[in-house]
């Protein structure tokens, strides 16, 4: 009996040691906690986009997908995603997969630009399977910019109206509008650059009105844009959904007698492909 005394105690011991040795640890654990919430109490906070549950690489964002998070200042940087901003990356496609509560950022959605700072950066980087690309500024009015709704990101075709001499030979002139560019990315409105963190004063001025657009063109596309306005041509920038990358191949220029010959065949092809009624 005396002999199983000695082993039984010593294990008793050990057990003891150990949920005292656990004891203290967590004690300090819990401490160290306290003294970090305390610290974290005292710092500025950022709300920032984070994920609400697990994301699959690919899922197409939804509003119900999102949700803001308060995080430490120091720990924003110019790719994450703020509130303000959270509507540019819905119904677009997750390049990366995410954790729940882990902030979004730019890099991880599929969106035209990544922005870093300034309009330069805005431009997409040069892409072996693409031409170079620019940002060229327009002149615009309230109409010609859908009554100043365009905003950075959104994507637009732009049309243009010219005076040309007249086919007849007259030698009188007649105005004539057609689309010069198809699905054109907006860079900037006015001052305002997509995804540019901006004090609430600096985004209020900034959204009030603007008078030019910048999109992101070739330099060739850059050289018709800047001939177009130099001729005294009228530009107008037609709004597209964000999901909408058709090009529209047979589109005709539009003149009076254009008008006068298909105005009937256009609304009859509404009638029936958008409207859905039967052929008429």
């Amino acid at each position: 009996m005396k002999r199983l005394l000695v082993p039984i105690l010593s294990v008793a011991i050990g057990i003891l040691a150990f949920a005292l040795s656990q004891r203290f640890l967590q004690g300090r654990l819990d401490a160290l906690e306290r003294q970090r919430q305390e610290l974290l109490a005292g710092q500025q906070r950022v709300w920032v986009i984070v994920a609400r549950e697990d994301l699959a690489p690919g899922t197409t964002l939804k509003r119900e997908d999102l949700q803001q998070k308060a995080i430490p200042a120091e720990g924003v940087g110019r790719s994450n995603i703020l509130p303000d901003d959270s509507a540019q990356i819905l119904e677009k496609k997750l390049l990366y997969g995410l954790k729940a509560q882990e902030p979004l950022l730019w890099t991880d959605v599929d969106v035209p630009r990544r922005p870093t700072g300034g309009l330069a950066s805005s431009i997409s980087p040069p892409d072996l399977g693409r031409p170079p690309l620019r940002a060229v500024s327009i002149s615009v009015n309230g109409a010609a910019s859908v009554s100043g709704l365009v905003q950075p990101n959104d994507r637009v075709d732009v049309l243009g109206t010219f005076d040309f001499p007249s086919s007849d030979g007259s030698g009188d002139s007649e105005s004539v509008t057609l689309t010069m560019l198809q699905d054109v990315t907006v860079l900037a409105t006015g001052q305002r650059v997509a995804n540019q963190r901006l004090s609430s004063r600096e985004r209020d001025s900034r959204s009030s009105g603007y008078n030019t657009v910048t999109l992101e063109v070739t330099p060739r596309e850059a050289e018709l844009l800047v001939f177009a306005e130099q001729t005294r041509g009228r530009l107008t920038l037609s709004l597209r959904h964000p999901n909408d990358v058709a090009y529209e191949k047979e589109l005709l220029n539009v003149n009076f007698e254009h008008i006068e010959q298909r105005l009937p065949d256009y609304n009859r092809e509404r009638q029936i492909r958008i409207r859905g009624k039967r052929d008429l």
